[in-house]
């Protein structure tokens, strides 16, 4: 029996996903308040296109896009606004937000309109349609869905690439969808691939969902353009330079993107939510969300509407432990601790995990012994351990020659370092004035 494809490097750390991945999905109920930032994605915030005391209706537009990278945003539930002001960010700090009370008395049914078939859009039409729909990377970048679609002038894709790895700890939402929702994530894998004039789709899947697997390969049967492709457990797998790598043995080249090599890589969940808005009308205004971590009481995989509050998402879960000591947005290793529990619920939140002292204290940091863990972990072949010495003497120019703008944030390098050096959130602070500074430089 052949090894499974993998690419070289990175690290196994424990899995975790035995509390949540054979719970079915259920729905989140509906909640008195939600509150959705015009920042949920890469790029520039959307632009309110409603009013404090304006009545909105399930799936109605209430900001569109302020550029081309950029993307809509639609009302989750039916009711009114009550206000569009800064309100608490997951990020951190208090972004501009709309704030909708729901309307108690309300069926809260889906938007629903005939289905649209992607074959007559023709030109920008497609990508315009994505636009419209608020389709982000839903595997936790929230990157606009419709910028990997239109296309730079003479360049060809020659492969779509789906992404079921879900590497992350705990994370199972992916998983159950694969499961639940075959059909509709190969549905929307056809749509893009119609688009991009692909050759191949591939559907990368780690072996450790093997039920995954299996519903994905009965709805692709018959298809012979589109294959499961079964790969090694390994972190962080599901990178899009690292799946490449696992699936195609290509390098996407330092500074380019997946585009380069004639591939574009999307989320199983983003296929899904592709489906959803060509054959039912659905923007994007609710996400599977993984609940789970030591400090909740009833783990659960939910259908949650974008802008629900977290406190409101686990308190349906049974509330927190009198241990839990840090609760976080998406994966354990790359997601966003929360300052507080009255943010919102993102288009990208893949997870909310809540962990008690033992899983989230920091370990005692002791000086660099030189064994080189982090190269043999980082995925991208750099040498974290000179990076992070660099990012803490301020020395962030040096590290643009050494490829720190190459380094993903998966973190691998800080699970292997053996002196609880934090290695990735130093060179994360680094990339971040690096780019302070060029946009600054930019500006003059």
């Amino acid at each position: 029996m052949s090894p499974l494809a993998t690419f070289r490097h990175g690290i196994h750390p424990r899995e975790h996903k035995e509390a949540t991945a054979h719970l079915p999905i259920e729905r989140m109920p509906f909640v008195e308040r939600y509150l959705l930032p015009l920042s949920q994605h890469t790029g520039a915030p959307a632009r309110p296109v409603v009013a404090p005391g304006d009545r909105v209706e399930r799936g109605q537009v209430i900001a569109e896009p302020a550029g081309f990278i950029s993307t809509t945003l639609h009302a989750p539930v039916s009711g009114r606004v009550v206000a569009i002001a800064p309100r608490p960010h997951p990020a951190g700090k208090l972004q501009p937000a709309i704030e909708i009370e729901a309307d108690r008395l309300s069926a809260q049914r889906p938007p629903s309109g005939p289905a649209l078939d992607p074959a007559t859009l023709e030109g920008d039409r497609f990508v315009a349609e994505l636009q419209r729909a608020g389709l982000v990377g839903m595997g936790g970048a929230a990157f606009p869905t419709h910028v990997k679609y239109q296309l730079p002038a003479g360049r060809r894709v020659e492969r779509l690439l789906v992404n079921g790895c879900e590497c992350e700890p705990f994370l199972t939402s992916d998983h159950r969808l694969m499961v639940e929702r075959p059909e509709d994530v190969v549905r929307g894998a056809t749509i893009a691939a119609a688009r991009l004039g692909v050759v191949e789709t591939v559907l990368g899947v780690e072996a450790n969902k093997p039920d995954a697997i299996a519903a994905l390969e009965r709805a692709v049967d018959g298809r012979p353009a589109m294959r499961v492709v079964p790969l090694a457990v390994k972190y962080p797998q599901g990178a899009e330079k690292m799946l490449i790598q696992a699936v195609y043995g290509l390098e996407v080249p330092s500074g380019r993107l997946p585009l380069d090599v004639g591939i574009v890589v999307n989320n199983v969940a983003t296929m899904t939510a592709i489906a959803d808005w060509f054959d039912r009308r659905h923007p994007l205004i609710e996400r599977v969300v993984t609940v789970a971590g030591p400090g909740v009481a009833r783990p659960a995989n939910l259908l949650v509407p974008v802008g629900t509050p977290v406190r409101a998402v686990l308190e349906h879960c049974g509330g927190l432990d009198a241990e839990t000591r840090e609760v976080v947005m998406g994966g354990p290793m790359m997601g966003m601790p929360l300052a507080s529990l009255d943010v919102p619920v993102l288009k990208g939140t893949s997870g909310l995990l809540a962990f008690t002292e033992a899983e989230a204290r920091l370990p005692a940091e002791y000086t660099c012994i030189k064994c080189g863990r982090c190269v043999e972990a980082c995925p991208q072949f750099l040498n974290p351990s000179r990076l992070a010495r660099l990012a803490r003497g301020g020395r962030f120019e040096e590290m643009v020659g050494y490829h720190a703008l190459d380094c993903v944030e998966c973190g691998s390098c800080s699970f292997a370092c053996p002196s609880g050096i934090p290695v990735v959130q130093l060179i994360r602070v680094a990339k971040a004035e690096l780019r302070k500074a060029a946009a600054g430089a930019a500006k003059r």
